[in-house]
């Protein structure tokens, strides 16, 4: 396959940014990487800036909307037949462009990789394991766009409703599905998710929580992903009340 263009959504993202677009530029075949920014003002620009001085494919936008605008707007600048999502705080496995293509054919609309969040201090195996298949059965509740490979012509017209600032990729995952396409993960690739460290204490788990929750209510009929946030409040909880289990395996 031809190189594709890479659609990633940034704000404030400096905290792994550098790291992560190593990580796609060395296993995507990046066309055109585009940039929808909600007018960071960390040193996201600037690492935009140096990765495009070395690459010259970098187009950066802004949109000072939710996530479902700025995924259109993403979606509006794309021009290759296949597409990528990625998060800007996210590592890729190796080969993941070569893995991923492996699984294309005339059924496939989207193929995910497995998202693996990535815990500070945890290195337990059966609690791992368990959060990467919670994290397999989430998605097929409700999407995600963490690390995608996507077929434009499925989406090009796709009108996101603007209040699913979460959400937003259980819409796309769904569209996908109603064309009568299949969403797949893909075996074998994955990305490392890298959460900054805000994250991980009460008062942003609890706003991260509220707003799954309210979109979920609005995007009704994926009400059920709620059921898994006793599991995830369980490893929020380890990190808020400072267990320490050691340096997670896989971590970088």
């Amino acid at each position: 396959m031809e190189a594709i263009d890479v659609v990633m959504l940034t704000k404030n993202s400096e905290h792994l940014l550098t790291e992560c677009l190593q990580s796609i530029y060395e296993n995507v075949p990046v066309k055109r990487l585009i940039v929808v920014d909600g007018f960071s003002t960390d040193g996201t620009l600037e690492i935009m800036d140096k990765f495009n001085r070395k690459y010259g494919s970098v187009k950066i936008i802004t949109e000072k909307g939710s996530r479902a605008k700025a995924r259109e707007k993403g979606i509006q600048e794309v021009e290759t037949q296949w597409f990528m999502f990625a998060d800007s705080d996210v590592i890729l496995c190796k080969n993941w462009f070569r893995k991923a293509v492996k699984h294309i054919n005339n059924s496939v609309g989207a193929i995910w990789g497995l998202n693996i969040d990535v815990i500070p201090n945890v290195k337990n195996k059966f609690f791992l394991k368990s959060l990467a298949l919670v994290a397999r059965e989430c998605f097929n509740l409700r999407g995600g766009m963490h690390d995608t490979l996507l077929r434009l012509e499925l989406v090009e017209d796709i009108e996101i409703p603007e209040q699913l600032h979460a959400y937003e990729d259980a819409y796309i995952v769904n569209w996908i599905k109603k064309k009568g396409y299949n969403v797949i993960i893909g075996d074998e690739i994955y990305c490392l998710h890298y959460r900054p460290s805000e994250d991980w204490n009460w008062k942003e788990s609890l706003s991260l929580a509220a707003l799954e929750i309210k979109c979920g209510l609005i995007y009704s009929h994926t009400f059920r992903y709620v059921f898994y946030y006793p599991f995830f409040a369980f490893y929020w909880l380890l990190q808020v009340l400072g267990k320490n289990f050691g340096r997670s395996p896989l971590s970088r």
